[in-house]
């Protein structure tokens, strides 16, 4: 079975229906993320991968997600307005999703069958997507947006 994540369709934060096929081409980070986590400053460094790459073919996807400790229990608007306020993130963000659980989004059941495959952990794990759509590297949360290994994974994909 194919990983890729094409077939898969997704809602903008606003609400609009996004197939995932548009991407298709495109060098993806798909993080699931969380206003209230400790790991919510890393919102400044996915915009600065973002701004930095975007040009080359880089897209940053994300997706709030309250599964976790209950980090992200706000409305997609308070979200966005979060998000834009408070880090300037012009990424595109999507709506809440479930990342693990019963009630998991489609996207997160095919990413979490990738190598490594697993549940999400926690706020802030990365996929990496090639251009095809395929998932190519997972990063814990812990992993920064600015660390060398993320930054290098990203450089090759646009490369390819």
């Amino acid at each position: 079975m194919s990983n890729a994540i094409a077939d898969i369709s997704v809602k903008t934060i606003t609400g609009t229906e996004q197939s995932l096929k548009d991407y298709t081409g495109k060098v993806l980070l798909i993080v699931n993320l969380a206003s209230y986590c400790g790991y919510t400053p890393q919102y400044k460094g996915l915009e600065a991968l973002y701004q930095k790459y975007r040009a080359q073919g880089l897209e940053v996807l994300g997706f709030p997600c309250n599964d976790y400790g209950a980090q992200e229990p706000d409305s997609n608007d308070k979200i966005a307005q979060f998000c834009e306020t408070r880090y300037g993130v012009t990424f595109p963000l999507f709506d809440k999703v479930h990342a693990k659980g019963s009630e998991q989004h489609p996207l997160y059941t095919r990413l979490t069958q990738t190598a490594p495959a697993g549940d999400v952990a926690w706020n802030f794990e990365k996929f990496l997507v090639n251009k095809q759509g395929e998932v190519v590297s997972r990063y814990k949360s812990a992993v920064a947006p600015d660390a060398a290994e993320l930054i290098s994974a990203i450089e090759k994909q646009l490369a390819a």
